[in-house]
């Protein structure tokens, strides 16, 4: 796969994700040439399976909430869905993977974002309510650790280091990190417990040492931006989100190289987390609907269509990375079990 280098075209739509930001597809006159969306005007996508779906015909409203860290792929989907499917309005929002599932499984929302697989305690509580989970990958993340630009000596830590710095009782100074690092206490910013995020980096810590447990002295949020902000402004802070908010960041935070297992340091990136060597952060993330609405609510399954016939490019736009091509075709795959 040949891949461009894309910036995200979302850093403005975050300044409001703490709210609901509903996005009303729904074009002002009726104009043929709406330019609002990238995409233009889109006809009926046939999959492998033969299934086609008519975008201009449905109507309705998609509420999405989960993850932070697949928000920006659900906000750019909606954005980009509004042309292709005017009658359609999708709302967006983040309350953390966990926070998601516990609206979803309450029949809140048709859409939960999630940066980890569903727990099995989670989907028993939805199947309590007769909501059937259905999972959907979406992209694949490369859980990025960042320390301020002004930090010119954690430029690559070993899976055990960093271990060390996030584990409850691990380091508190750099200088407990390596002796050669700045005796300066460190400060740390990590997403809050109802994140995947969260989730998914205390396997990593569990994987140095099963009795680690995430420590809880520093700033937690399940904002990202928040998380980014914080680093931005202390030199000598450390933290860790998905490498989309790397991205948007810029050159206000550096991304620390990870060596795992002896492999040497390898960064986050692109090209490096699709040919398998970003290893251990790296990890698929996800949209969760149900059954229920594959089959009776067809502008959630034509906005999940939507996504993933586009994923390609609106994965890459957002900073995050593309599936395989076989990987993908799976996800569509289970969408045509449901179809009409």
């Amino acid at each position: 796969m040949q891949l461009k280098t894309l910036w995200p075209r979302w850093p403005y739509l975050l300044l409001a994700a703490a709210a609901s930001i509903s996005l009303v597809a729904a074009a002002c006159g009726g104009d043929d040439n709406d330019n609002d969306g990238a995409t233009g005007s889109t006809p009926p996508v046939t999959s492998e399976a033969g299934h086609a779906t008519d975008y201009s015909s449905l109507s309705g409203q998609v509420r999405i909430d989960g993850s932070s860290t697949v928000y920006p792929i659900a906000q750019a989907s909606a954005e980009e869905f509004r042309s292709a499917a005017k009658n359609v309005q999708v709302n967006v929002s983040f309350s953390g993977t966990g926070g998601g599932f516990e609206k979803f499984c309450r029949g809140e929302t048709q859409i939960s974002n999630a940066s980890r697989p569903i727990k099995e305690s989670e989907a028993e509580a939805c199947r309590a309510n007769g909501i059937e989970p259905v999972e959907l990958q979406v992209a694949v993340d490369a859980l990025t650790v960042v320390v301020n630009p002004a930090n010119d000596w954690a430029k690559c830590m070993t899976t055990e280091q960093l271990a060390l710095t996030f584990k409850d009782g691990g380091a508190k100074k750099w200088s407990d990190i390596d002796s050669s690092w700045p005796n300066e206490t460190i400060k740390f910013y990590y997403p809050g417990a109802d994140s995947g995020t969260f989730d998914y980096f205390v396997e990593v810590l569990e994987g140095v040492d099963k009795a680690n447990h995430h420590r809880a002295d520093g700033t937690p949020s399940e904002d990202d931006n928040v998380l980014a902000q914080g680093v931005e402004n202390d030199k000598y802070s450390i933290g860790y989100f998905g490498f989309a908010y790397y991205v948007e960041a810029g050159d206000k935070l550096n991304a620390v190289e990870i060596d795992h297992n002896g492999a040497g340091c390898v960064a986050p990136t692109l090209e490096n987390t699709l040919e398998g060597k970003y290893t251990p952060l790296s990890r698929p993330i996800f949209m969760y609907t149900s059954e229920a609405f594959l089959r009776d609510r067809p502008e959630v399954t034509g906005f999940l269509r939507f996504a993933l016939e586009n994923s390609d490019q609106l994965v890459q736009d957002v900073g995050y990375v593309p599936m395989t091509t076989q990987t993908l075709d799976a996800q569509l795959a289970k969408l045509d079990e449901y179809a009409n």
